[in-house]
């Protein structure tokens, strides 16, 4: 397999060194299983900075009010209904899983790493806290296939603080069932599971990138990165969230774990994650991504999340359609 890369060369006067000439560089790689490119800049500062704001007085700030903490998660969050689960939320040690009040997807769910945890920094994410909340979303993807199968293309993602997209501080996972990929789902669909072990074998007979293999799960840095710091992994034998037994879900925990800490020991606090495949049958394999985000300085919300970011596929909230309805009257003769 092959793993296209060209750097292209440029000259600036440097201002630094008096404007004497200086050699510049910018290395473009593509993707080996989908085509796409990305830029690997160097310069003189990192573009993603190390620093951030004090998490503990921001979570101060944001606890009041929180629909995720335990004083309010069972009043205030909705219910699955009955046909899909008939206790109309799923739990699984600390990991709490209910409907997402906002629909990304036909089915959308929510799940908290904890009620009582509203601040959770990311190296404090253990294999134990990480599992089960996985688990609870494979639980909802298995759930809701039984009585929805033709909602059979599921995801597991995250966006971790406002800077990943987060709309509330509280630490959770976003999962969701479609008739429909998203755009990333459908590009990946079409890489069997052979191209997929002929890239992990590539690389791990290169070595710069592959990290390790925990069994299942194979893990490694991604050549053509599709944001900071992105890791991969990719699991064997199963093409969809929904056919991840519970060693699986905990193997998948545990790195995912090891990879958080590994941001926080990078000095980031956000990121975004997305679990993604086919229907169950389909000729491929379940791969994660994962990706650093900017460190939250004064409270925003970034209009970028994992959708953006690791599907290719945006999501608004206002339709075209009304869009065009109020831009008409700017242009009325």
């Amino acid at each position: 397999m092959e793993l296209r890369r060209q750097t292209h060369t440029g000259e600036i006067l440097d201002p630094l060194h008096g404007f004497e000439p200086l050699r510049t560089s910018v290395e473009v790689r593509w993707d080996p299983l989908v085509g796409y490119a990305s830029r690997l800049v160097r310069g003189r500062a990192p573009l993603l900075s190390p620093t951030g704001a004090d998490l503990a007085e921001l979570a101060a700030r944001t606890r009041e009010g929180c629909p995720f903490c335990t004083e309010r998660v069972m009043t205030v969050t909705p219910r699955l209904p009955v046909r899909v689960h008939p206790s109309g939320r799923i739990r699984r040690g600390e990991a709490l899983l209910f409907p997402n009040v906002l629909t990304y997807w036909q089915h959308s769910a929510v799940s908290i790493y904890s009620p009582e945890r509203h601040l959770l920094p990311l190296d404090e994410m253990d294999a134990t806290l990480v599992s089960d909340n996985l688990g609870t979303q494979v639980d909802f993807i298995r759930a809701v296939a039984a009585s929805d199968p033709a909602a059979s293309w599921a995801s597991i993602n995250a966006n971790q603080l406002p800077p990943s997209g987060s709309s509330l501080f509280h630490p959770h996972l976003q999962g969701g069932a479609d008739p429909q990929p998203s755009t990333l789902q459908a590009l990946f669909a079409e890489v069997t599971a052979e191209r997929f072990e002929e890239y992990l074998r590539t690389e791990r007979r290169i070595g710069e990138r592959f990290i390790a293999s925990t069994g299942r799960v194979r893990w490694l840095a991604s050549f053509a990165p599709i944001g900071f710091h992105e890791v991969r992994a990719v699991v064997a034998g199963a093409a969809s969230p929904a056919q991840l037994d519970d060693p699986a879900v905990g193997e998948l925990g545990w790195g995912i774990a090891a990879i958080l800490n590994l941001y926080a020991e990078l000095g980031h606090q956000s990121f975004n994650m997305a679990l993604f495949g086919a229907p169950a049958g389909h000729d491929t394999l379940l791969n994660l991504r994962m990706v650093c985000r900017s460190n939250l300085g004064d409270a925003y919300r970034s209009d970028v999340m994992y959708s953006e970011r690791l599907h290719w596929q945006a999501m608004v909230d206002t339709s075209p359609e009304e869009l065009a309805e109020r831009a008409r009257a700017r242009f009325a003769g």
